[in-house]
């Protein structure tokens, strides 16, 4: 009988194995040198220019690829309008954005190839050329995808990590969706860039592990200056850095803040302090805060796995004139 358990969970493993290196194949590089062959530059320029009017949006868009894949994998799906989509799904109401963003680099490639080029793609290099402009590492994107025909609002309420979940439950979403510790570690590193607001991490600040207490993992400093910010019953939407003191730089300085437990949101900083940590992922907060060419290679892997989760290729799917809703 354990035998046969082990087989059916090598062979779950396998499968998953088989229908990500299937994806891969499908995927590449150069998947629109002919029939977009500007695709690259417009992407980069439409970047470059929100970037410059607002610095959050790279964060911002490098995050709306991140929803999108994990839920129905890389398909666009995040984009989609209508009150079942997955934009007021509670993980990203009043949270996720860009959209007008993703609209403008739409229209620019829409213009210059119509119909060939899927929102999911768009969000994919979109995301590669945001952390690429505020000083992170480069890769080459693979294309391909196509864009899904239905949001899973369902599938975003219980399947996007959450800054109140602990390590536990973020190892468990990314393994459902193919990616590991290293993952969860490299790909946290995202939040050297961005905001948050006081919404996702006021629990820290007053009552945490006892009435009047706070978390006792949160640099007292840090805490008196979260406190001003976000009083009791104050507004929620208030923002402050995800990264203290390195605010719109994408280096490893996120995982120092970590090691000086100025980690901002309770998901960011139980990757060091919390018990399970010590056996999971401390390490490689440490190494990542010492060594930045380490964090670069490891996310620029993790980004390339996250991009691969379940696309859709060849006749599945529809390439969406207008990311916002399915074509008619």
């Amino acid at each position: 009988m354990k035998k046969s358990n082990r087989f059916y969970g090598y062979s779950l493993i396998l499968a998953f194995f088989m229908l990500s290196l299937a994806a891969r194949s499908q995927l590449s590089t150069d998947f629109y040198n002919t029939s977009c062959p500007k695709l690259l530059t417009i992407v980069r320029t439409q970047v470059q220019n929100a970037i410059k009017v607002e610095t959050r949006m790279a964060a911002s868009l490098l995050r709306l690829h991140f929803h999108d894949c994990f839920v129905n994998g890389c398909d666009g799906s995040v984009l989609l309008d209508g009150s079942d989509g997955e934009k007021f799904a509670l993980p990203n109401l009043n949270s996720i954005r860009g959209f007008d963003v993703v609209d403008n680099i739409k229209s620019s490639v829409e213009s210059a190839c119509p119909g060939v080029v899927s929102c999911a793609d768009l969000l994919a290099i979109a995301a590669r050329d945001s952390v690429l402009l505020n000083g992170g590492p480069i890769w080459k994107v693979l294309l391909g995808r196509r864009d899904g025909l239905v949001a899973n609002q369902t599938g975003a309420n219980n399947g996007l990590p959450s800054p109140f979940d602990n390590l536990g439950n973020i190892t468990l979403k990314f393994a459902n969706v193919g990616l590991n510790v290293t993952d969860v570690v490299s790909l946290s590193g995202g939040h050297t860039i961005g905001l948050a607001r006081c919404a996702v991490f006021s629990n820290r600040l007053y009552n945490f592990s006892g009435p009047g207490i706070p978390d006792s993992t949160l640099d007292t400093n840090m805490l008196s200056d979260l406190q001003n910010l976000c009083p009791v019953n104050g507004d929620g939407n208030k923002t402050t850095f995800l990264d203290r003191n390195s605010t719109d730089l994408f280096d490893n300085h996120y995982f120092q803040n970590l090691l000086n437990q100025k980690g901002l949101l309770g998901s960011d900083q139980i990757l060091f302090s919390s018990d399970e940590a010590k056996t999971t992922t401390q390490s490689l907060v440490q190494s990542y805060s010492a060594n930045s060419s380490r964090f670069f290679a490891d996310f620029v892997n993790s980004m390339i796995k996250m991009g691969n989760i379940s696309p859709l290729t060849g006749s599945n799917g529809e390439i969406r004139k207008n990311c916002r809703v399915v074509n008619s």
